[in-house]
């Protein structure tokens, strides 16, 4: 089979949803990552090739904390790769938008220049917080004990939907009219700590709540917990954007990628309930 598309992080949030839709649309579609189909490994440069081999398209999730988007691209330039989609962040461009302890945001700015200066066709993809941290990321232990305890005060979120992102990945990777489109996604307004433990306790039919931390309490707790200070006092500057509300704003690239409305983090919570998500 001849592979028109590279889903590079292809068992992550995003790009498996990705991989799963183009395949219902019907594209071929390589779906890499160190535990999937085609076996792929960022800090193994002898596997690029194999990946890029006879694609035209490429989906790029990049390593955390690595600066390796950029010969990645050069790479995939010159097997013939003609359009790429970049996952990116929110808040990349915005000066102090957040702490930088974990020393992943060099890398994301140099992914998002590479990509624009590559020559080639190009799109970013900037979501927010996902609506999945709940259901199968960050906050997805908590929210199965029944308590979010988080240094996160009274702030909110609007919380993206994967399957939005994936949607707008895939009309990138495949469509017209995305290139040199910086695609900023949330959902459609912003949700409190409390409101998410609220709807999610609603729709999976069991309480869950929110429990409001210092920053102090959340690292002592993680640090008993076994985590080591420097990994705990992380966690908690991850937090930091919602808690100072950084990341209320409703972005507009979900609608002005595919011509509708975003899904809310209602929807996403009876949907994950439909689905058997929340336990």
């Amino acid at each position: 089979m001849r592979h028109q598309v590279l889903v590079t992080g292809a068992t992550g949030k995003s790009g498996r949803r990705v991989v799963r839709r183009l395949r219902e649309e019907g594209v071929a579609v390589r779906a890499a990552a160190r535990g999937g189909e085609h076996f792929f490994d960022w800090t193994d440069r002898a596997t690029w090739d194999a990946a890029l081999e006879g694609v035209r398209a490429v989906y790029i999730v990049p390593l955390d904390g690595t600066a390796l988007v950029r010969p990645f691209v050069e790479r995939a330039a010159r097997l013939g790769v003609r359009r790429v989609v970049l996952a990116s962040g929110r808040g990349i461009d915005v000066p102090g938008y957040a702490k930088d302890s974990g020393g992943m945001l060099e890398g994301f700015i140099d992914g998002e220049a590479a990509v624009r200066e590559s020559g080639l066709e190009w799109t970013i993809s900037r979501p927010g917080w996902f609506a999945q941290n709940f259901s199968e990321g960050f906050f997805a232990d908590a929210v199965r004990a029944g308590e979010l305890r988080l240094p996160g005060g009274d702030g909110a979120a609007s919380f993206v939907d994967a399957e939005d992102i994936a949607a707008v990945v895939a009309a990138a990777l495949t469509g017209d009219g995305h290139s040199g489109q910086i695609y900023e996604l949330s959902g459609p307004r912003a949700v409190t700590l409390d409101e998410a433990a609220a709807t999610i306790s609603e729709a999976a039919g069991r309480d869950v709540r929110y429990v409001p931390l210092s920053v102090e309490e959340y690292v002592a707790e993680l640090v008993g917990q076994g985590v080591p200070p420097e990994d705990a006092a992380a966690f908690a500057d991850l937090i930091e954007p919602l808690r100072e509300g950084k990341d209320e704003h409703v972005s507009d690239g979900v609608p002005r990628a595919l011509g509708r409305s975003a899904r809310s983090f209602g929807e996403f919570a009876a949907s994950t309930a439909a689905e058997g998500g929340w336990g």
